[in-house]
């Protein structure tokens, strides 16, 4: 029997990419803890009905962000995971946690990266005038949203779109990329050379 990857979901917020991952149950994947930033998350309900352990670590309860890292690996020792997954976490992770999990982060952004990186990506999009925007599927490097790109998928900008109606049609494209580029994780078939991931057949 094949052994599982050991994968570690962050949250802060209300875990619709968490939702879409556990949906997808991917072969040879278990979620093997839930760590969220912010205790008021419903993605920790939502954890909790799929008897999935969480491990709340409030940021606001460190002096420094190296602190809240450190209880962070602490805290995910005992779960042995393989492979992090970003989904709404809220907190950019410094490069003593990247160098700690190297190419083993995964995030996933609201934009067809390299094009609008950082926060409101959606808003950007729209404001920039762009006819196709997306969703990228990423390793975490020490930037911003700058990582090897696993995945993306494409999605139109029509003429009437408000950033809520093209949010949520992104956010379908995210729950179907998502889970996909961690079952290829999981079967060993990201191989990254450089700023370049090759999907293996």
């Amino acid at each position: 029997m094949n052994k599982k990857t050991r994968v570690a979901v962050f949250v802060s917020g209300s875990g619709t990419n968490l939702q879409a991952i556990i949906d997808a149950n991917i072969p040879n994947v278990e979620i093997v803890v839930v760590v969220s930033n912010n205790p008021n998350a419903y993605a920790i309900e939502r954890a909790k009905r799929h008897n999935i352990p969480v491990e709340v670590i409030d940021h606001r309860n460190y002096s420094s962000r190296e602190e809240f890292e450190r209880e962070i690996i602490k805290k995910l020792e005992p779960y042995r995971v393989d492979l992090i997954v970003l989904a709404g976490f809220m907190r950019i992770l410094s490069p003593f946690f990247v160098r700690a999990y190297k190419n083993r982060i995964m995030n996933i952004h609201p934009a067809l990266l390299p094009a609008f990186p950082g926060v409101n990506a959606v808003r950007q999009a729209l404001s920039y005038g762009v006819k196709y925007t997306g969703c990228t599927v990423h390793f975490v490097d020490e930037g911003v949203d700058t990582g090897p790109i696993i995945l993306q998928s494409v999605v139109p900008v029509y003429d009437d779109d408000t950033e809520e109606k093209l949010l949520e049609r992104i956010h379908k494209e995210e729950h179907r990329i998502y889970p996909e580029a961690i079952r290829l994780f999981a079967e060993g078939k990201l191989h990254i050379e450089g700023r370049r991931v090759f999907i293996r057949d």
